[in-house]
């Protein structure tokens, strides 16, 4: 195929554009060379109109985010990010450090609301966007190809769910694909300094996530087995990975002192906690996860990254993809742990379905193309997003029988488990409050709450202080590590507890209330709370018992 096909269009697809950057993978390019100097400004560029498409895209995507915040309620992970945001570290036993610290400055920013924990993740869809256009840049692809990439990123049902509420899954997509971009500028003729870029884009996204580190790992095999290899002979590549060695340094030492916690927590997930799925189950679900009328674009990627004459210096992405799939295949890791890396695949596909459609002059083939598209996307939109009434969501869920994708192994109820987990939480809290003024003062000032799992312990610290609660306790995952406080534990409310370790601690167990909500996940559903009195021995030695980490 030409890609130098200059053909002016009119209308909605009309481009004026610049040449294709040369994939010359020269490593020292002569700063003198005037059509290096050319290549560089036409692929770093973009013309009014293409900042105009791309940021209206950009626009939608906040938008959506920031008009669906507040319909549902608190996610469980949301609850107890503010509570390790109270406990700032440089690790956590579950999760790396930087959403904890995202989650702080979003309430010491704008407040404790839905609308500013939901901020950042609505930003990091608006920037998804922009990200993949920009890699549509890089790819050589004129007006079509980034309108085809904005509007399958857009409508994708995984980053719908995972921009609708702060975790660490929403950003990590930009740290993943922030590498691919830099990756893209230093193949296209870019300074081989921009490996220090990448290299401090990796490290960050490591704090964000650890599976960082398995891109990081797909990434180096894939140039070593290609002809990137060549960029392993060059010094500040190895710059590169020292930075993003240095800066996931304090959080590798952090794990190092707590015995590397962390790995005990995906152990126990997957013996425990995911959902089992087979091989093949895996890879049909990755159509899911971006929309089957979209996974043609991300095969149309995989054959611009291998097949394709063109895609030859960019063949290191397609396999980044395919070894990133065998990694999480492996390991049995979430479907979704291979999701951050489709914006790639998104703009390959695009710039790959632009030019076969310029070649054979197939005008019809845009529109063809693009409205079955935006139509599944809406379609799918609910599915993904908390847009409907939560009795329609049930019905709408049911009726597309999305409960069949599972991430972990328990039944999510009438509800999908996303957003089953935004349900029952504020609820819960109030029925533990009125528990606690039950209580006579004198039992209140030795109370304690000992919560099973880190959504209970989480919402009774962001919702109780209202109440006049006192600080959940928790064996579950980081409220391990902050241990069981320094109340006398003489009197405990007891949430979700099992009943039977509750007697083997304490001489009188009393049933007080349970809690109910049809929309919540069933484990949340019908929760007992417990008044415990009388310890057998102190919890502050029965403490190493009862940690889970899972």
């Amino acid at each position: 195929m030409s890609v130098g096909n200059g053909r002016n269009k009119t209308g909605l697809f009309a481009w004026s554009e610049p040449q294709l950057a040369s994939n010359d993978l020269t490593l020292e390019p002569s700063p003198l060379d005037p059509s290096i100097v050319q290549e560089i400004v036409a692929t770093t560029t973009w013309s009014a109109g293409y900042a105009a498409l791309v940021s209206t895209f950009a626009a939608a995507a906040f938008l959506v985010h920031q008009l669906t915040a507040n319909r549902y309620g608190y996610f469980r992970d949301e609850l107890y990010y503010a509570a390790c945001g109270q406990h700032l570290a440089w690790g956590y036993v579950d999760h790396a450090p930087l959403i904890a610290l995202i989650c702080w400055f979003a309430r010491r920013l704008l407040g404790d609301s839905l609308y500013a924990l939901r901020l950042f993740p609505a930003l990091s869809a608006a920037a998804k966007v922009l990200l993949t256009a920009w890699i549509v840049r890089e790819f050589g692809g004129r007006r079509f190809a980034h309108l085809l990439a904005a509007v399958v990123v857009l409508f994708c049902p995984i980053y719908l769910t995972m921009d609708s509420f702060l975790s660490m899954n929403s950003f990590e997509p930009l740290f993943w694909m922030g590498c691919v971009a830099v990756a893209l500028r230093i193949a296209n003729g870019g300074s081989p300094r921009l490996w220090l870029l990448f290299g401090a884009i990796a490290g960050a996204g490591i704090l964000n996530k650890h599976s960082t580190l398995f891109f990081g790992l797909a990434f180096f095999l894939a140039l070593l087995i290609t002809s990137g290899a060549r960029y392993l002979r060059n010094p500040w590549i190895w710059f590169g990975a020292l930075v993003a060695f240095l800066i996931f340094l304090p959080n590798l030492l952090w794990e190092i002192g707590h015995q590397f916690p962390t790995i005990e927590v995906l152990r126990n997930a997957a013996r425990f906690k995911n959902a089992p799925v087979s091989w093949y189950g895996f890879l049909a679900e990755q159509a899911l996860l971006v929309h089957p009328l979209a996974f043609p674009v991300v095969l149309a990627g995989l054959w611009f990254s291998f097949a394709n004459k063109e895609g030859r210096a960019y063949r290191f992405l397609g396999w980044s993809y395919v070894l990133v799939l065998l990694q999480m295949l492996i390991l049995k890791g979430r479907i979704y742990y291979v999701a951050p890396i489709y914006p790639m695949l998104f703009a390959a596909g695009a710039v790959w379905i632009e030019r076969c459609i310029e070649e054979r002059g197939w005008e019809w083939a845009r529109q063809a193309i693009l409205i079955p598209l935006a139509f599944g996307g809406m379609v799918a939109a609910p599915l993904a997003l908390p847009i409907l009434p939560v009795g329609a969501a049930a019905a709408y869920s049911n009726f597309w029988d999305i409960h069949k994708v599972r991430v972990e192994s328990y039944d999510s109820g009438p509800l999908p488990q996303f957003f089953a987990d935004m349900f029952g939480w504020p609820n819960q809290v109030r029925i533990v409050a009125s528990v606690y003024r039950s209580l006579p003062a004198e039992d209140r000032a030795r109370c304690s709450i000992l919560a099973a799992n880190y959504g209970e312990a989480g919402a009774i610290d962001y919702f109780g202080p209202s109440y006049g609660l006192p600080r959940a306790i928790s064996p579950h995952n980081n409220y391990y590590l902050w241990g069981p406080g320094n109340s006398s534990n003489d009197v405990v409310i007891a949430v979700g507890m099992d009943l039977r370790k509750l007697h083997l601690l304490f001489g009188e167990v009393q049933k007080a209330a349970a809690i109910e909500d049809p929309y919540a996940v069933p484990d949340e559903n019908n929760l007992p709370v417990y008044i415990c009195r009388n310890p057998r021995i102190p919890l502050s030695q029965a403490w190493p018992w009862l940690k889970f980490f899972g």
